[in-house]
Order: C-alpha cells, then structure tokens, then sequence
C-alpha cells in the first residue's frame, strides 16, 4: 500500500505521518479502512500501552500495542489477536500513534481519558480476550462445518 520511503520520509522529514488503517488487528480501537491515524517520531523509549508504528524484519509496517516493556525491546500484540509478538526492538519503532480520527472526532491518545480508560481495561482482560477470541473461532469453524456438510447433502 506504502512504498517505504513514504511513510518513513514523511515521520523523518515532516515529523508525521498520517494514514487510514488496514487490517482488523487494532479493532475494536481502529476500523479496518475507516479511521485515520497520526504517527509521530518518538526518540525515548516506548511506554507500556503505547502503540508504535514499526518495521518487522520481514518489510512489514505494523501497529500495535505494548503490553510489556523487556531489557531489550518490546512485547507487541494487537488490539484483536491473541499472539504476542517478541523480539520487536527501538530499532524497528518508526514511530507512535500520537492520535487518530473517529469518523470526524480526533482522538488525542495523551489526553484523552476515555481512550486510557479503554486500553487499561482492554489490556487488563487479555486472557479473557483471548479465549473468548479463541471461542468465537472454533464456533465459526463448527458452524461452517456444519454449514458446509447441509450444503454438500
């Protein structure tokens, strides 16, 4: 979608970057093609709960929260998955998610309290995300299983 000079040049040269959002990791906090998001530099190290921009190994620009801080990098997952992600390191920050716009509504993520009130508590029940995520899955498995095999009859 990006080539990786724009979004790079545009945190280092402009000091933001701004962009809609692709994907459904960060949902129900940002939707899929719908909400915009502003990234800015960061030079100090992240804080737990933040929501980096950053570069994997592979090329790919993710955003994702931090859920916790380790000696040498980051412990990263997304707002709707249930993997954690290691090995994600300042080298690999672009930046962080200073705002972003629900429909025509900005969304300070330093000042506004009812989006703290939301990570704390969406972070807080990460197990129980989780296996209801889990749950939820297998059900849609069972359920396109059972589907399928009407269909096949």
């Amino acid at each position: 979608m990006f080539d990786t000079e724009s979004i790079e040049n545009a945190i280092r040269k402009r000091g933001v970057f701004v962009s809609t959002t692709v994907g459904l990791s960060m949902f129900p906090m940002l939707r899929d093609r719908r909400d915009v998001i502003v990234v800015k530099p960061v030079k100090r190290r992240l804080k737990k709960y933040e929501v980096p921009l950053y570069r994997r190994n592979d090329g790919s620009y993710v955003l994702h929260r931090v859920i916790k801080l380790e000696k040498d990098g980051y412990v990263i997952i997304g707002d709707n998955c249930i993997n954690k992600e290691y090995g994600i390191t300042d080298k690999h920050v672009l930046g962080v998610l200073s705002g972003f716009y629900r429909n025509s509504k900005y969304i300070d993520c330093e000042k506004n309290k009812l989006y703290k009130i939301y990570y704390h508590i969406w972070c807080d029940i990460l197990p129980v995300r989780v296996f209801l995520i889990r749950c939820v899955n297998k059900l849609k498995r069972i359920i396109s299983g059972f589907y399928n095999k009407q269909v096949s009859q």
